[in-house]
Formats: structure tokens, sequence, C-alpha cells
């Protein structure tokens, strides 16, 4: 697996042991992280957790029949419409005779004795954008700094990036900032659930004030974090990758974002993957840990060509008095 280039999860549902093997081999080569479902009659208990998927691969028998797959497509199209299908078909059965149910519900098909298709498949409808590895590794260390600082004696550690099209919230709190550059235009999501997080700010505020008595934190002291740390990001991730001129050179198209508490699901209103990163701070002492999830979503502007990264040379920073030679 390509450690340099984010991973997506797909939902296998296919249940031939005699490509098994061949997919597995595949997923590897293709950054991808195959999730199997064991039992058919729990797929719709499984569509409806808050799992991030790439994609779906579909056996055009799974479940025992042409039939119950495409109950299967039908279901997923329902509960998931974002998350492409890909289907497994057989030489022994020609995509012609398949019930139009099945190949309506997706978006690419490909034989299991020839990975060809899927491979284009894949690059098409899972990882359609590129994103630059200077990104998404500058991304991680501003990011991961950051937190460092958040709170006193937490570890953080991070996740292989993801490549999701889900449209789903990840717990309670949310804050979202726009991104707009010459080369992309979109928004970066910080999303955290709110028990653990206000459970880490509390202990945090205890260990700085020994002896002054309880430190319950609210929400407002949560939102006050979580605002400080996505300004702190933005703030470095402009410097490093928009630079002085984002905001007189972007074009000001704008589309209506869409948010449903009810079903936990947000739409920025664009077909695009977005990039996910997720973070883990624990305290060793406690064993306290909250998750926060981090998504960058151009779904208004998205030019990698043109992509620059801000760096600054060590000999430019002694020269101007920023550093000494030890």
């Amino acid at each position: 697996m390509n450690t340099s280039k984010p991973v997506s999860k797909v939902l296998v549902l296919d249940d031939c042991p005699a490509h098994a093997q061949a997919l597995k081999h595949f997923f590897d080569e293709h950054n991808l992280i195959a999730l199997k479902v064991r039992d058919s009659s729990r797929l719709g208990s499984v569509l409806a957790t808050n799992i991030d998927l790439g994609g779906v691969l579909l056996a055009h028998d799974y479940g025992g029949s042409v039939e119950q797959a495409a109950t299967a497509a039908a279901r997923i199209n329902t509960v998931r419409p974002e998350l492409p299908v890909i289907l497994r078909s057989s030489g022994d059965v020609p995509p012609d005779q398949l019930p139009r149910a099945l190949t309506s519900a997706a978006c690419a098909s490909f034989d299991g004795a020839d990975m060809t298709a899927l491979r284009a498949a894949v690059d098409r409808y899972i990882f359609s954008l590129d994103f630059p590895n200077a990104l998404v590794r500058g991304i991680a260390e501003i990011t991961e700094a950051r937190l460092a600082t958040l709170f006193d004696d937490v570890t953080v550690r991070r996740d292989t990036p993801s490549i999701v099209r889900d449209r789903i919230i990840f717990g309670e709190v949310f804050s979202l900032i726009p991104l707009e550059g010459t080369w992309c235009r979109g928004y970066m999501l910080m999303q955290a659930e709110e028990e653990p997080l206000l459970g880490m700010i509390e202990r945090d505020r205890a260990a700085r004030q020994v002896g002054v008595g309880p430190a319950q934190a609210g929400f407002r002291d949560l939102n006050n974090v979580l605002g400080e740390l996505t300004n702190l990001i933005w703030g470095a991730f402009k410097d490093r990758f928009l630079g002085e001129r984002h905001a007189r050179e972007a074009s000001q198209v704008q589309v209506p974002l869409l948010v449903n508490h009810k079903h936990r699901y947000i739409s920025f209103g664009s077909d695009n993957p977005q990039l996910r990163f997720e973070y883990r701070l624990t305290d060793e002492a406690s064993g306290q840990s909250v998750a926060i999830d981090q998504r960058f979503v151009f779904n208004l502007s998205w030019s990698p060509e043109d992509f620059s990264e801000n760096t600054v040379d060590v000999d430019d920073l002694v020269e101007s008095g920023e550093l000494d030679l030890f």
C-alpha cells in the first residue's frame, strides 16, 4: 500500500471465495481498506451506522441471487445514495441479462477475471480528486502541531488520511471555515463528540488550577476551544498553501450548504469526495481521550495543477536573524 496517498474504505458485498484473494491483492495495491458484511441480512444495520466509506463493491449474486443483489443495491441507493456502487459481474451472466434495478444502481461494472475495469472505476469514482502529497503531509503537520498545544500532557495520534464520499456528521459539534485560493475553494470542517471533549477540557483546567476547586466546563467552553483550534489551523493553512493572493483572485461562485441534524447529514452541493483526517488526543495518565475529525471539501474550485506550497528556506531565516546557527 502506498503510504503517501490517502486510503479509502470500501464496503465489499461479495460472497464468492473464488475472487477473494484477487480482490484482497487489488485492495492492498490501490490503497483501499475493505470492510465485509459477514451476513447479508445485516446490511441494513451496517448502512445505518456512521462508518465513513468511499464506495461499495457489489457482486451480481450477493446474497445468493441476482434478485437479492438488486435488493441490496436499491437499499444502498436509498440509505447512502452518495456512495458509488461498483458491480462485479461474471462471464456466465451477461450484463444485459441482469435486472435493470441492479445495473442502474451501479456507476460501473467489471468482470472478476479482469481487474482493468475495476482499476478505472476506482480512479474515476473513488479517487477522482488527486490530492498532492505535499498538501496531505502539510495538513497533518499543521494540525498535529496545533493539537499538541491545545491541552497539556496529551499524546496526539493520527490515522492514515482517507477519502470519503459519505455526508455523515461526526459527533455533536463542528466548526466550518471557508478556504479560498487561486487553486482551490471549499471548506475545512472540524468535528468532535461533545462529552469526551468537555471531559478533556475539565481535566486540563483542573490540572492548571490546582487547589481552586471544581473546574466544570460547559458547551461554551467547548465552542471556544474548537473555534480557537479551527482559527489556528486555518491561519497556518492559509500562510502555507494559499498565500496573499487568495482573497483577490478567488471566484465568487457559491452553492448552498444543507445540514439535516436528525439524520446527521451535511451536503456541500458537490459530488467531490472529502479528504478526511482523524486525530486522537490521549491523556496517558488518566486514559481520557477525544477524537477530532477533520475534513477538507473542495466543492467550489479545485485545480491541483496550480497548487503551490510556501516553504521558508533555512538560509533565509538565518540571514533575517530569525534563526541562529548553533
